[in-house]
């Protein structure tokens, strides 16, 4: 079976060096570095496994990654997500609209009743009575009805 390393181009492997001795690094930036000067010194995939107590597939696919992208893979890639529905703005609406007084024939706002209230104005599409009661917790939206039956925080 034939060895497999990586050989580094000089302006990398300099690079790969100034970036360990900076000591302040993300542990998996570190790891790949480390796994690729490792790779560069001669040592295999599997060796460079266990010394970083990594999977073989793992450091394979960084010696696959580094041949197709070069450094540039050292830095993590966004990852997928579901992306922020409600935006600051619109935020500040719906705790803004919790602090003004309840529609007429209520004591005070629910949290299903905004959340119809929100969705009524075109603020959202659409929103649960949940994701409204976290955007109120989050902005700590404590309301205390005053005399006069208006809310204040």
């Amino acid at each position: 079976m034939k060895k497999q390393h990586i050989k580094l181009l000089e302006k990398d492997l300099k690079f790969l060096d100034d970036l360990l001795s900076k000591g302040d690094l993300p542990v998996r930036k570190q790891r790949r570095a480390i796994g690729l000067r490792e790779l560069h010194r001669g040592k295999t995939y599997r060796e460079v496994a266990t010394l970083l107590n990594m999977s073989y597939p793992a450091v394979q696919a960084w010696g696959k990654k580094y041949k197709r992208e070069g450094l540039a893979f050292l830095e993590d890639k966004p990852r997928s997500g579901r992306p922020i529905g409600i935006s600051g703005a619109d935020r500040a609406k719906i705790t803004a609209i919790a602090c003004t007084s309840p529609p007429e024939g209520y004591a005070r706002w629910s949290l299903r009743l905004l959340a119809d209230k929100l969705v009524e104005l075109a603020i959202v599409d659409s929103i649960s009575f949940k994701q409204v009661g976290n955007i109120l917790k989050k902005t700590n939206c404590n309301l205390i009805e005053k005399d006069n039956g208006v809310f204040e925080k």
